[in-house]
């Protein structure tokens, strides 16, 4: 089961998030050294449209993943209620988890230049 945290995003504006990583067994720091990180936003879990966040592993040893959009990015994502995810995987052995699930709620823009 992955750990659920809840994120707001501004639409139009540049959008960034670092979260730690905790392990499922035993709730200590997950070290993500030999691990890519892969997330994704939908509007539903069946949605076959997704926004795909730029994500990076900012700290491997401390379990630390940034995901970020651009304000370009951003502003194509209608206002409401979205799911997102990330997922790691190992280089090692081939083992992708969900490490990170919840609810993103992106709220409109309302300053346009």
């Amino acid at each position: 089961m992955a750990q659920v945290i809840n994120l707001y995003m501004d639409q139009g504006a540049s959008f960034g998030n670092t979260i730690q990583v905790v392990s499922l067994f035993g709730g200590g720091i997950l070290d993500l050294s030999d691990h890519t990180a892969k997330a994704q936003m939908r509007k539903s879990y069946g949605s076959k449209t997704a926004f795909t966040f730029t994500t990076v592993i900012t700290s491997p040893t401390l379990g630390k993943i940034n995901i970020s959009m651009t304000p370009e990015e951003t502003q194509a994502i209608k206002p409401g209620r979205y799911l997102y995810d990330i997922e790691v995987t190992s280089a090692t052995t081939g083992v992708k988890i969900r490490v990170i699930e919840g609810v993103i709620v992106v709220s409109p823009e309302i300053t346009q230049i």
